[in-house]
Formats: structure tokens, C-alpha cells, sequence
């Protein structure tokens, strides 16, 4: 720590705040009427900071956020909050190299499940509790694969709504703010399926009485490092155990169904709307989607940061080419929202040098993504009769890549909850060059269709043969 570095604390913020804005609201008064599952980076750079810009507006003290860490995992995060008085620094990175920094506050409370289980059941059953919101990966929501359902999110959600309706209260909404298509339907599927395990009415009486408003979350948020900390320090005097650091941009879009009461987000930016599907294809199509086509074919070539990547001039091509032939026109039109536009500026994101969003971080959680994020839109133009030749091989680079090694001959690590299956049928593919889709619950009716097998074959051959870039190339 530099001697002229003041440590994060509530006790501080007054002379912290004379470099950066901080809260100008009674956090002492701030009570939790959201309760979050899962206080990652996005939480803390997207919904908090929405919050928190919310609460300095004036007002909705009673909307602060009880965040809570749910896996053993997030005791580190538990800690450096807990030394920080629940306060954090937010530092946006502009593609200029210009930097901004604040101090969110809007977490007011923060439980760890892992020492005290039953007092977030207990939490959650609080009547100020109004809303329950999650950001806990899109794996998070497949409880079909689930080997201890009873000891996890869904089921601590179950067992707070069974205790509200045995004492009377209404129920508070179920808000998912994952990146998944119909997160609100999803979450209601996963939440009715856990309660439905040991108490049927119980799941019966969550899906008639409870809501799942869906919503559409943008922000990129690569890991914190030791950089960022330092950066924190160097560049505005404090002292930050996890800062968050994100782009500039960021979008919420809230499908209005609170029955339970919301906090007034229109005034704090969020888009609140009847309709969120529109906004939710777009942005998981084009933006997770393009993130997806970028990062194997990126890995594979050695590239380690997505910046990097998206300005060279063959990637950004296939990306665009990606976009508008093979996704764009799977879209419905999205109000106030010129695509071409969106597009343009998805590119102009993803090389924003000062972000330093790792490809890495892009390839983790590769199962769940690609048949979230890209799989749909093949989907969709096959039974148009689009063009597929570019998402099939984006299919085939991450089967290239689970293979566990770039074209350089460098190992790659491949995070994955499916990893060891993944990379075994990979590496049968030289042989049989469709072994990495004999997973149906994965690729589900693809691997029938002779115009998507044709083109996987084909690029993954290329892959083989020529080499990533080489095979980019070939597709432009």
C-alpha cells in the first residue's frame, strides 16, 4: 500500500471521497429489500452499481441489497467485504486508456451460507424481503444434473418460500439475472423442480403464486487482478481488497412482474419493459454468441487477450460476417434499437484494450454457453434455410479446442463441468469426425441435420488440416 493510499472503510469515505465519488446516503438507514445470490464480479459491477446509483438519487432506502455467498468458493469475496464494511471500488476502463472510479454502497448486508445455512433461509423468509435475485452461471440452472439438489440455491430459495407461506407472508419475486434466454421461465423450471422433491404443493403453489420476471443483463466484467488493485491504489489513492473493474458500457432490460413491489429503476437507467425476449435474443446472440465464435478460434491461435483478438482484422471480419449473415436475421425487431449499430459497437467492445478480458475467461463453462449462446441461431436458420457455414465452424473450433492444445502446440486448460467428457470424445475426432456431437443432450437433433454436419466436417477438417487462422480465412 502507498503511503498515500487510504484503506476502504465506511469510517473513511469522507476523505476517499475527496478523490472519488462515494455514497451520499445514509447508509446506516439503508435497509435490504433484494437479496442476491451469488455476489460475483457482474453482481457488483451491474446490479449493485444500479442500485447504488438509485440510492444517490435520493430515496429507496429500504432497496438495499443483503448479498450472499453461497458456494465455499466465496469466502475470499465474504472476507474482502467484510474488512470493507460491505463497500467497494467500481473502476471503468475506456478504450482511450482514461479510467473513472467510485465507491458503491448499496450492499447492506452480506450472509454466508457455508457457516450459517439457516440464517439466508431465514433472511430470505424476512417480509422486507421483496425480491430474490441470482447471478450464479448458467450451470447453475441445470438441476436435472445435479447430484445434491437438496443442498443448494434452489433449495434454500424453496425452503424460505415454503416458510413464508406456512407464517402467511406473500412471496417474494424470483429475479435471475443470468445470461440465459427466458432466465425468468428457467429459473421457475429449476425452483419448482427442487421444491417439487420433497413437497409437491410446494411446488404447485410457486408456480401459480410466484413471479420470474425476466430480464437481459450487459456488462463486460473480466477478472480482478492484482493489476487492478494496484491501478485502484496508484491512480485514486484507495485501498481495495476486490475492486470490480468493467467497460463503460452497461444495459439492464426488466420484464415489469413485481407483485411484491420494485424499486424505482427506470430512475436509475434500467429499461423496464412488458416484452424482455427481443432485447434478450439480441444480446445473447450477438454479444454472447460473437464472444463465443471468438474464443476458441482465438485460443487456438494463440491469442490470450479478447482485445488482442477482436482488432485483428481477420477475426473482427468473421465476427461481423457472423453477426449479420448468421444471427441478425434470426432476431425479431428490437425497439429503439438500430442492429447494424449494435453490431459495429459489439466489435468496438470487444477491443477496448484497457478492459483486458482474458479469452480464457470467454472459453470456461464451454457446455453450457455454446449450446445457450449459439446453438439456437444454427437452429433457426437451418429451418430457414440460412446460412450456417460460420456458426457450424464456430461449433467446430470448440471441439478443436477441447481437444486440450493451440496450434502452437501449447497445452490449454478447458474449465468445464463437462471437461474430462468433453475433451475424451475430442480427442477421437481425427478419427471420427463427429464424436464430439454424440452428446445429445448438448447438440439435441443437430447432429441429424445433413447441412450442419456437412459444414461442421468441413471446418473442423480445415482446423485440422490448415490451422485456426488459416481456417478463419477460408470463411471470410
Amino acid at each position: 500500500m502507498s503511503a498515500a493510499s487510504i484503506p476502504l472503510r465506511a469510517e473513511t469515505l469522507p476523505p476517499i471521497g475527496e478523490r472519488i465519488p462515494v455514497p451520499t446516503y445514509d447508509r446506516s438507514r439503508l435497509a435490504a429489500g433484494v437479496l442476491h445470490l451469488g455476489v460475483g464480479g457482474f453482481h457488483r459491477a451491474h446490479q449493485a452499481m444500479y442500485h447504488d446509483r438509485l440510492l444517490n438519487g435520493g430515496g429507496a432506502l429500504d432497496w438495499g441489497i443483503c448479498g450472499v455467498g453461497v458456494m465455499p468458493r466465496d469466502r475470499p469475496m465474504r472476507d474482502a467485504l467484510a474488512g470493507q464494511d460491505r463497500l467497494y471500488t467500481l473502476m471503468q476502463k475506456h478504450g482511450d486508456g482514461s479510467r473513472a472510479a467510485r465507491v458503491i454502497g448499496s450492499i447492506a448486508e452480506y450472509l454466508f451460507a457455508p457457516d450459517d445455512r439457516d440464517a439466508v433461509i431465514e433472511k430470505m423468509a424476512d417480509p422486507a424481503i421483496r425480491i430474490v435475485s441470482l447471478t450464479i452461471t448458467e450451470g447453475g440452472y441445470d438441476v436435472a444434473n445435479d447430484p445434491t439438489p437438496r443442498a443448494g440455491t434452489w433449495a434454500l430459495m424453496a425452503e424460505a418460500l415454503r416458510r413464508r407461506r406456512a407464517r402467511g407472508v406473500a412471496p417474494f419475486t424470483v429475479m435471475s439475472c443470468d445470461n440465459l434466454q427466458g432466465n425468468g421461465e428457467v429459473a421457475q423450471s429449476a425452483l419448482t423442480a427442487v421444491a417439487g422433491l420433497d413437497d409437491p404443493g410446494l411446488a404447485e403453489w410457486i408456480a401459480e403464486d410466484v413471479s420470474f420476471p425476466s430480464t437481459m443483463v450487459d456488462r463486460i466484467t473480466p477478472i480482478t487482478t492484482d493489476g487492478d488493485r494496484a491501478a485502484v491504489r496508484e491512480s485514486f489513492g484507495v485501498d481495495d481488497r476486490w475492486p470490480v473493474v468493467c467497460e463503460p458500457f452497461a444495459q439492464w432490460v426488466v420484464e415489469d412482474d413485481f407483485p411484491a413491489g420494485r424499486p424505482p429503476y427506470e430512475d436509475a437507467g434500467v429499461q423496464v419493459v412488458g416484452d424482455v425476449l427481443p432485447y434478450e435474443l439480441m444480446k445473447v446472440r450477438l454479444l454472447n454468441g460473437s464472444h463465443q465464435a471468438l474464443a476458441y478460434f482465438a485460443s487456438l491461435c494463440g491469442y490470450e487477450l479478447v482485445h488482442e483478438a477482436a482488432q485483428d482484422e481477420l477475426i473482427r471480419r468473421f465476427l461481423r460476417g457472423y453477426m449479420r449473415e448468421e444471427v441478425a436475421p434470426t432476431l425479431p425487431p428490437v425497439a429503439g434499437v438500430d442492429l447494424d449499430r449494435y453490431q459495429a459497437e459489439l466489435i468496438e467492445r470487444f477491443s477496448n484494450s484497457a478492459v483486458r478480458d482474458t479469452v480464457a475467461r470467454l472459453c470456461e463453462a464451454s457446455s453450457d454457453r455454446v449450446p445457450g449462446f449459439v446453438l439456437p441461431a444454427i437452429r433457426d436458420q437451418l429451418a430457414a434455410g440460412g446460412e450456417i457455414r460460420r456458426s457450424a465452424a464456430v461449433v467446430a473450433s470448440w471441439a478443436r479446442y477441447a481437444e486440450g492444445v493451440d496450434d502452437q502446440g501449447q497445452p490449454i486448460d478447458v474449465v468445464d463441468r463437462r471437461a474430462a467428457a468433453l475433451t475424451r470424445r475430442a480427442l477421437r475426432q481425427r478419427e471420427d469426425p463427429v464424436a464430439f456431437l454424440e452428446d445429445r443432450e448438448l447438440f439435441d437433433g443437430l447432429p441429424d441435420d445433413e447441412r450442419f454436419v456437412q459444414a461442421y466436417r468441413d471446418a473442423l477438417a480445415s482446423l485440422h488440416a490448415e490451422g485456426a487462422r488459416a481456417t478463419v480465412a477460408s470463411l471470410l
